[in-house]
């Protein structure tokens, strides 16, 4: 008890003096103290001081009675102040909600159709609120999830979300941002588009975001199909377009949003959005347009499968569930797709020739025959001109011989 005393009492001294027995005395000595919190040593309850500004009780050490005069030892009148024995782990506790609620952000998503959904589960798991507007009512789906739903755009940001996520289809977001009340935002407000092309609203974004807004360019490169189950491996494309790196607070938020991802597991690949358009064109658009012709073809499962025709057909499924308004956004919204389609072409025109090629060797061969062998026919001019050597050979050999069956006689004379 004496342990306790010391440690949790405050003294207000009028004149000066010492609490008796508080460093030299035995634990038998300030044993006649009453206690901080309860004061059952002495037969009466002392007169509980409540004006100390602490909140905490306190109690008079003039005595076990109010009537009783202070000491000469005692000095003046003095007041010890019980303070809380918990409070030190209430405080840590305090900190620590404190700080989760410093990483706990509020993230707004524009377009709360299939992949804004499948984004806003994961988020809400992680602790963040979530809020939502779309050009649809998905408030009854919202509630499901947890979701503060807007229909209206103003109440939306009025709401002043840490983070905007357009999650809108790539040829309507440029009419969907426009429509933003800009101004109701908090200036520190992040801007974050989740679009399958990277170069546009990149842009879109610098042309008409004002300059107070961050921005942050992202492409999870999977979707509710794919990303349905674990993100473990999956690749996070993004770039850090415009995000305050001298203002911790702003760095935090665009750190706590790719926290996600990376704790969820994703590969975080850091590029530049040009770069990552020149590079999906020939991986995420060829995809989607190979599986869009097969589908087109209207394949469909077989007794005899074989795992490759199985990956076509999930191919085909993947891509099939996937809006035309996105894939022609793949391609009018990417400078480089017009070329691999162009290339896509010539390569199937190639594969095709080699077909049609060997085809028409075979049906030859069927009903030709093997061909002939024939001797070499020279052109007009090759033969005019051996034909031409060939007399000149002949002539010359011939004066030849008549001189010398000429001179024979001469030499035998």
């Amino acid at each position: 008890m004496a342990v306790a005393v010391a440690a949790a009492v405050h003294r207000t001294a009028l004149g000066g003096g010492s609490v008796p027995g508080a460093s030299s005395q035995s634990p038998a000595a300030l044993g006649r103290l009453p206690c901080p919190v309860h004061c059952s040593i002495t037969t009466q309850r002392d007169s509980l001081c409540l004006g100390s500004g602490l909140g905490q009780g306190s109690r008079s050490l003039s005595g076990s009675s109010s009537r009783r005069r202070p000491t000469a030892r005692q000095g003046v009148a003095q007041r010890v102040y019980a303070i809380d024995a918990a409070q030190p782990f209430d405080m840590e506790a305090r900190l620590a909600r404190a700080v989760k609620a410093e990483a706990r952000l509020k993230i707004g998503i524009v377009g709360f159709g299939n992949f804004g959904q499948f984004l806003a589960k994961r988020f809400k798991s992680h602790g963040h609120e979530l809020i939502a507007t779309s050009r649809g009512d998905y408030s009854a789906v919202a509630g499901e999830l947890g979701v503060k739903f807007f229909s209206d755009l103003d109440d939306f940001c009025e709401y002043h979300p840490d983070v905007v996520i357009m999650s809108t289809s790539i040829i309507s977001t440029e009419a969907a941002l426009g429509k933003l009340p800009l101004q109701r935002l908090k200036r520190s407000t992040l801007f974050v588009d989740v679009l399958s092309v990277k170069e546009f609203p990149k842009r879109l974004f610098l042309n008409q975001l004002p300059v107070h807004f961050d921005i942050l360019c992202t492409h999870p490169m999977f979707g509710p199909d794919s990303g349905r189950g674990t993100w473990e491996g999956l690749p996070l494309m993004y770039e850090r377009v415009r995000v305050s790196e001298g203002k911790p607070r702003r760095k935090a938020v665009a750190d706590g949003l790719l926290e996600v991802f990376r704790r969820e597991g994703c590969r975080m690949v850091e590029m530049s959005c040009e770069e990552h358009d020149r590079q999906a064109a020939s991986t995420q658009f060829i995809t989607h347009t190979v599986g869009r012709m097969l589908g087109e073809m209207g394949l469909s499962n077989t007794a005899i499968d074989t795992k490759g025709y199985e990956s076509l057909l999930s191919l085909v499924n993947n891509t099939a569930n996937d809006s035309f308004d996105l894939y022609y956004g793949l391609f009018m919204y990417n400078q480089s797709a017009t070329q691999e389609l162009q290339r896509l072409e010539t390569a199937f025109d190639r594969i095709r020739q080699k077909l049609m090629d060997e085809l028409h060797d075979a049906l030859r061969k069927d009903i030709f025959g093997p061909k002939p062998i024939t001797p070499e026919v020279l052109p007009p001019s090759k033969r005019l001109s051996d034909s031409s050597s060939a007399q000149s050979l002949n002539n010359g050999g011939g004066a030849k011989g008549s001189v010398k069956g000429s001179t024979a006689p001469n030499q035998q004379q």
